[in-house]
């Protein structure tokens, strides 16, 4: 590149605003970020594995339907002056499980306004006319006429569900076919499935003309577009310091201001509430990160272990440190699939001994329904759970002994069953103890009980050269041609951080709860959850790391790893944010849709943890 352009380039900054993290996520954040100043891409992730099940079971009955109205109907509808007038380019996943009724939606409500736009499509990820042929045979490498072992779910080792359970099959894509379709002359880009940060990614290698080998940028990109992924989390939307953050009624969505080394600047716009710290931004960085020193997406496997976070004005916040390896050469794909059914309801009761009334009356309806079952010769449930609300049942052997005490609780109750006429049956037994059984029992809890289908997922690696993304734009479709990478990516490339040796004590220890020297975040990972802890000052992560070993950690969350086949935790290093990643594999019950805990997205872990009591020295405690 002659140097005069280099330097354009190098000079050149793009902005980028991050204005939904799921599907349900404020409709104020578009026209909030199309207000707060000059903007070239927005970007709008919608796709959790629990929505890709929820969508094929509505594109299943309705097969004009499986994309996100809520972009179509909120975000779009109400944006169009805005959007074509301001140029600001859209780039989401909304396509969900058809890009293409999403886009003629799109056109649709441009056209009764008088507007048209240039969307592209990208198309490739949907795998479900292929299911047959992936059920009935196992990864290539392993084919000779002597071994033809079936696909296998890569973190449980089930077997390749029923085809004819199957609600999407999905490839995850990387961000080139996004920059393609922008090279193309898109004015919106309109995905199904690809990686959340891939959206971000896209605009920054077609922006900046990264290469498919340049790792290190493919990684910052990534985690650009990792912060800003899941909205206003980057901006002070669940942070551990809740009370610093202000006016949750108006917080600001994220914006990042992105350059061609790969850093960016974090920022909201002016006048919004929330908050943009150092610490706040360090806490999204590492939110459902399993290894943070290999998060690996079909463009790079990312290391974040020496990421660094520095204030450089009032709310800003500069990333940098990000490293790349290559990619592994192949994609996950996700199945969503149903296995049976389950039921949730919940009872207020009130009143003195709350929580052990609300106990017995569940193990009795439960129980109750059991024998109904056996009478009709219908399987057992297979499984239950009961969650008394109010005193802190999700905590374990962790609660506090004053809340078995409290006077009003909710009885939440799951059950399972490979039926759902067979629950129709706790459905019926379900509001009978307001007459028959506990004092103090109200009645159902916000509407009446649901049955519903149970959505596990099932993950496996297929060889990139089996998936072909298209772009759709105009009347031209074009194939995009990803590159193999050579080598393909390495464990042993990763240089791990030694831990230093725990501190001897030299003085008075105290202890205090972990919360007022660290701060949290946790999340899901399918049936496993992370959980970062960040040290508030660099000095205490060794007395932290001293008092978290994965041992101590486990013993925390055994009530989390109820009937795990091979619980297991994982401590991560990660020096640039003096922090350690905890990554707390089978405790989340089956995780999302099929299982039936309250907090089956792990979004508590960190506060729960932060509640530890660890020993510090006196002298480091302020």
């Amino acid at each position: 590149m002659p140097e005069t352009r280099r330097r354009i380039a190098m000079a050149k900054v793009v902005r980028i605003g991050g204005a939904g993290g799921f599907l349900g996520d404020s409709s104020v954040a578009a026209p909030q970020l199309l207000r707060g100043g000059p903007l070239d891409y927005m970007i709008l992730d919608y796709l959790a594995e629990a929505t890709m099940s929820a969508l094929g079971q509505l594109k299943a009955a309705r097969p004009d339907q499986g994309f996100a109205r809520d972009f179509t109907e909120w975000v779009w509808k109400d944006n169009l002056q805005e959007l074509k007038a301001s140029g600001v380019k859209i780039i989401t996943n909304a396509g969900g499980l058809n890009p293409r009724a999403c886009r003629e939606r799109m056109q649709e409500l441009a056209a009764a306004a008088g507007l048209s736009f240039k969307i592209a499509i990208v198309e490739g990820d949907d795998l479900m006319d292929r299911l047959g042929e992936l059920s009935s045979r196992g990864p290539a490498e392993m084919h000779t006429e002597m071994y033809t072992e079936m696909y296998t779910e890569m973190y449980t080792g089930a077997p390749f569900p029923d085809p004819a359970s199957v609600f999407s099959a999905n490839a995850y894509l990387g961000g080139k076919p996004i920059a393609e379709a922008l090279a193309a002359g898109a004015d919106m880009v309109i995905t199904g499935r690809v990686v959340d940060s891939a959206l971000t990614l896209g605009a920054l290698m077609h922006e900046f003309g990264w290469g498919e080998d340049d790792y290190d940028l493919l990684a910052a990109g990534s985690l650009a577009g990792h912060v800003i992924e899941c909205g206003a989390q980057a901006t002070g939307g669940l942070f551990t310091d809740w009370e610093e953050v202000e006016d949750w009624a108006h917080i600001g969505y994220p914006v990042i201001e992105c350059t061609a080394d790969g850093t960016f600047v974090v920022t909201k716009p002016a006048g919004t509430g929330g908050l943009v710290s150092p610490a706040a931004v360090a806490e999204q960085i590492l939110y459902e990160v399993g290894d943070p020193q290999g998060y690996a997406l079909p463009d790079a496997v990312c290391d974040f272990a020496h990421v660094k976070v520095e204030a450089v004005g009032e709310q800003r916040v500069k990333v940098s440190g990000a490293r790349g390896y290559p990619p592994s050469g192949q994609y996950k794909v996700c199945l969503t699939w149903g296995d049976g059914y389950r039921f949730i309801g919940a009872m207020p009761v009130v009143g003195r001994d709350a929580a052990r009334k609300a106990q017995r009356q569940a193990e009795a309806v439960i129980e109750r329904v059991g024998e109904m079952l056996r009478d009709r010769n219908h399987p057992p449930l297979r499984a239950r759970r009961i969650e008394v609300l109010g005193a802190e049942a999700t905590y374990g052997a962790n609660a506090r002994p004053e809340a078995r005490g409290v006077r009003e609780v909710v009885a939440r109750v799951g059950v399972e069953h490979e039926s759902a006429e067979a629950l129709g049956l706790m459905m019926r037994e379900f509001a009978s103890p307001t007459t028959s059984m506990s004092v103090g029992s109200t009645g159902w809890f916000g509407g009446a009980p649901t049955i519903s289908p149970v959505a596990r997922v099932f993950s496996f690696l297929l060889p990139r050269e089996e998936v072909r993304a298209k772009v759709s734009l105009g009347d031209a479709t074009f194939e995009v041609d990803v590159r193999a990478p050579n080598p393909p990516f390495s464990a042993e490339a990763v240089e791990r951080p030694v831990a230093p040796p725990d501190p001897a004590p030299a003085g008075d220890l105290v202890r205090r709860p972990l919360a007022d020297v660290a701060w949290g975040r946790s999340g899901d990972k399918g049936d496993a959850f992370n959980v970062a802890i960040i040290a508030r000052r660099p000095e205490l992560l060794p007395w932290i790391r001293r008092a978290l070993s994965p041992s101590a950690v486990k013993a925390y969350f055994a009530h989390e790893f109820e009937g795990a086949p091979s619980p297991q935790v994982i401590r991560y290093e990660v020096p640039g944010l003096h922090a350690l990643n905890f990554h707390c594999i089978q405790a989340l019950g089956g995780g999302q849709f099929s299982s039936l805990r309250l907090d089956a997205l792990a979004k508590g872990k960190a506060q729960q943890l932060l509640d530890m009591e660890i020993d510090l020295p006196a002298a480091l405690v302020r």
